[in-house]
């Protein structure tokens, strides 16, 4: 089946008593067993539930994987993952993160978790830094601001013969444009807040594996912490899923103009997107994914042109987060980054000129047109 049939006909037989089309919103804490010795497949909601479970299976289909768990939010999912681990266990990671991902790593510092950040795109540096007690290398491609790419495959041979686990962020790309346990990832994690949902509307988190035996781990710990994702924001990831190809289809499209516009003008003195060729991480990403998705970066040439186009723009919304229908654009320094310590976040360029768009669905001539007005107006 194609992806884009898959996204809307998770099943072909519909096994609804009533025939619904979607999927039934099961908004039940408990689940009634019909005698003492026979239990029912469902008990509370918190260890598994019927319209998550659907949408997890839908979840591990499209990244082709064996298990998918569902969490309240993208933190959720990342956090579970790290409770497979334990208090001196070592891992790599891209130098450039979420800034929530490296809050909680920072966080997991005190409990003596030990992390390396690298350019994970520098393979031969990534070899350098495994170590006895190295457990996993952790990497979100394209990253989160700077859109660097890293190269899955590669990571994932050198995972293999260290014995190490490979956990991808794949939120940016989604499983329409990259597939990274095909890649040779172990874990693929989803904020499912960004595109799979795409509307802005609710929160979600994903973990999916590569066996079953790693998902029965992340299960017994999802349930254990209990951050598990409701009934009716599993309907609405569900329902955001079916449009999902057709979203990633016209957001990359529309960046790839805006990005074409951006980078001819005299005021963007570096702008970030892995779809123009002159991005160091242009060919890696053509080799392992199948578009670019919707998330440029750009340095502008003074703080006050910033602190401008974040007052004049009106199509695109001064907003955090990213991967919906709308358009927004967000100052790092002060939103998703903004715990980041002063010398680090300054050392990586999110400084006072540095923005990120999240492109949306909108006409292209309409974002461009907000754009320039909101530049030179």
């Amino acid at each position: 089946m194609k992806f884009e049939t898959l996204c809307v006909h998770p099943t072909i037989d519909n096994n609804d008593q009533y025939g619904a089309i979607t999927t039934p919103i099961y908004q039940s804490a408990t689940f009634i067993h019909s005698g003492l010795d026979n239990n029912s497949k469902y008990s509370y909601s918190r260890l598994s539930n019927p319209t998550r479970n659907h949408l997890e299976d839908l979840v591990m289909k499209l990244e082709e994987g064996k298990s998918c768990n569902g969490f309240a939010t993208g933190m959720a999912a990342i956090t579970c993952v790290f409770k497979l681990f334990k208090s001196n266990d070592h891992f790599i990671c891209s130098s450039d993160l979420y800034g929530g991902a490296l809050r909680l790593f920072r966080t997991l510092k005190e409990d003596n978790f030990e992390f390396d950040f690298v350019d994970t795109a520098d393979i031969e540096l990534v070899k350098s830094k495994i170590k006895e007690n190295t457990k996993a290398i952790y990497i979100e491609t394209p990253s989160n601001p700077l859109m660097n790419v890293t190269d899955i495959k590669a990571i994932s041979k050198i995972c293999k013969d260290n014995n190490l686990l490979l956990i991808v962020d794949n939120t940016f790309l989604t499983p329409y444009f990259q597939k990274p346990i095909l890649l040779g990832a172990d874990i693929v994690i989803h904020s499912g807040t960004k595109y799979l949902g795409g509307h802005n509307d609710t929160l979600a988190g994903f973990v999916v594996t590569n066996s079953t035996k790693l998902g029965e781990d992340v299960l017994y710990y999802a349930k254990t912490i209990g951050a598990c994702l409701s009934p009716f924001d599993s309907f609405l990831i569900e329902r955001g899923i079916k449009t999902l190809a057709l979203r990633m289809d016209k957001i990359n499209s529309n960046a790839i103009q805006i990005a074409n516009y951006l980078k001819e003008l005299p005021c963007i003195k570096k702008i970030h997107y892995v779809g123009l060729k002159d991005n160091p991480g242009y060919e890696t990403n053509l080799s392992q994914s199948t578009g670019f998705g919707g998330m440029i970066s750009i340095t502008v040439e003074s703080e006050e042109l910033a602190r401008k186009i974040l007052t004049n723009i009106k199509i695109f919304k001064y907003a955090e987060s990213l991967g919906g229908v709308d358009s927004l654009i967000t100052y790092p320094m002060y939103q998703t980054h903004a715990d980041l310590p002063v010398e680090e976040r300054i050392e990586k360029g999110i400084d006072e000129r540095f923005l990120r768009l999240s492109v949306g669905i909108e006409a292209p001539e309409d974002l461009i047109k907000d754009l320039k007005e909101a530049i030179y107006g």
